[in-house]
């Protein structure tokens, strides 16, 4: 059957196992999206619901972008593919140097990967070899963070904190993770903004430090801000702490910005917002809008020189790459992006705003079912009171809320709401209106 005439509702769903779903709920009532524009979703019923997540945290730009639809559609018409090893084409260069015109200090060596676990995996790896070429091989250690998300891969698992994926994958993982613990104390409830309360966690590090032997730990990652778990906001001068840390040791800070990036807390980056620079630095997710599977891994230049002068001349510096690193039609994606952000000046334009959505989205606390929220830039978290066990309360009120016209992205009890940067005051007030009337009749649902 020819994509033209492919049928917006499928004739079976059997087929498909669904990622990161629970497929027996949905097969028996399902959810399709059939249109896309602007800050707007069509599902299969006719429905037009706003979307509150920014697609998974990847649409900030809004759907359906011409220019972005143009640029990808005059590069395939060009030049589909190229080898990325060994070869390239101008176009990849370009985006890097434009990236770099956003990222923080002197993070002005561009790797690209095919996503943000990608992403993640390419940090974990630099890393190690960045350490090996300096001469200190002893460093393999990598010290994550509860509670976080950084990617499905091995590696990402490893370093990453959510416990389902921990537990189910456990015989596989990496060996020589080490974990802090994360930054949701209990008096941070209904808090906008950074806890005043918490810095102190980032102590664990040094503890780490001098349990298993700083010499031995080469990099510790963490989210600016802990998206996928919730929007956890860092403690004031947390990260701060973190920095001083690695310095005195001689660990490397990776901060994952998949996320974060390009405009989210209300600056090009969290490490801008936040004032820390790490010292590599990932990102996916928005540099393509999530048109064209895309990441990128940014670092010192100290870091790429250390790794590439240390090998032999003619010799491959690192043995590590994508087949579809950096293809044609993700950067064609790319550069329409960077246009865009200049055009419309997009970091300003959240940082207007945001403090209209905090204001708006803490309005919802007067709610009975609502345990706390929290939030920064444009993103929150509102966390539903448990029903019975984990998960049942924030899935149930996803649903709810779908069926009044609001979508956005659930994890366990935690409705995570992350606006499109294109949004407008109305759009932010439709927003919460929706999720309002969403959860309240959940909260009757619940009753009865």
């Amino acid at each position: 059957m020819s994509s033209e005439n492919r049928p917006s509702v499928p004739n079976s769903l059997n087929e498909h196992w669904m990622p990161f779903t629970a497929n027996k709920d949905f097969k028996e009532n399902p959810r399709l999206i059939t249109e896309a524009k602007g800050m707007y979703l069509k599902n299969h019923h006719g429905k037009t619901m706003i979307d509150a997540s920014s697609g998974l945290f990847c649409n900030p730009f809004g759907h359906g972008r011409k220019e972005i639809i143009s640029a990808v559609t005059k590069q395939l018409e060009t030049l589909d593919y190229t080898q990325p090893f060994q070869q390239g084409f101008g176009g990849s260069f370009e985006l890097a140097t434009r990236i770099t015109k956003h990222t923080p200090g002197n993070l002005n060596r561009i790797f690209f990967s095919t996503g943000g676990s990608d992403a993640v995996e390419t940090a974990i790896k630099i890393s190690i070899a960045y350490h090996k070429a300096n001469g200190q091989g002893s460093r393999f250690r990598i010290v994550g963070r509860e509670r976080a998300y950084h990617g499905m891969h091995i590696g990402g698992t490893s370093v990453g904190g959510m416990i389902n994926n921990v537990k189910t994958y456990a015989s596989l993982l990496m060996p020589g993770v080490v974990h802090m613990r994360h930054t949701h104390l209990p008096d941070h409830k209904f808090v906008s903004g950074q806890p005043e309360t918490g810095v102190e966690l980032a102590d664990d590090l040094e503890r780490i430090a001098a349990n298993f032997g700083a010499e031995n730990i080469a990099a510790c990652i963490v989210e600016p801000t802990a998206g996928s778990t919730g929007t956890l906001v860092p403690p004031k001068g947390y990260l701060q702490r973190l920095r001083e840390i690695c310095d005195k040791h001689g660990i490397l800070l990776i901060f994952d910005e998949v996320i974060t990036g390009w405009g989210r807390m209300g600056s090009a980056f969290a490490s801008q917002e936040f004032r820390v620079t790490p010292d590599i630095m990932t990102m996916a997710k928005a540099t393509t809008n999530g048109v064209v599977p895309m990441g990128a891994v940014a670092c010192k230049e100290e870091i790429y020189n250390t790794i590439v002068d240390n090998a032999p001349k003619g010799a491959i510096e690192l043995f590590h790459g994508y087949t579809y690193s950096a293809i044609p039609v993700a950067v064609a994606a790319g550069l329409a992006i960077q246009d865009i952000i200049e055009k419309e000046d997009i970091f300003n334009r959240v940082k207007e705003l945001v403090p209209y959505y905090q204001k708006a989205i803490f309005s919802l606390r007067d709610l009975d079912v609502v345990e706390n929220i929290r939030g920064y830039g444009l993103m929150a978290g509102v966390d539903m009171k448990m029903d019975q066990k984990p998960g049942k309360a924030g899935f149930t009120c996803y649903k709810h809320c779908y069926e009044v016209g609001v979508n956005f992205k659930a994890t366990g009890d935690c409705l995570i709401i992350a606006p499109m940067f294109i949004s407008e005051k109305k759009h932010i007030d439709e927003i919460i209106d929706k999720l309002r009337t969403g959860i309240l009749n959940y909260s009757k649902n619940k009753k009865n």
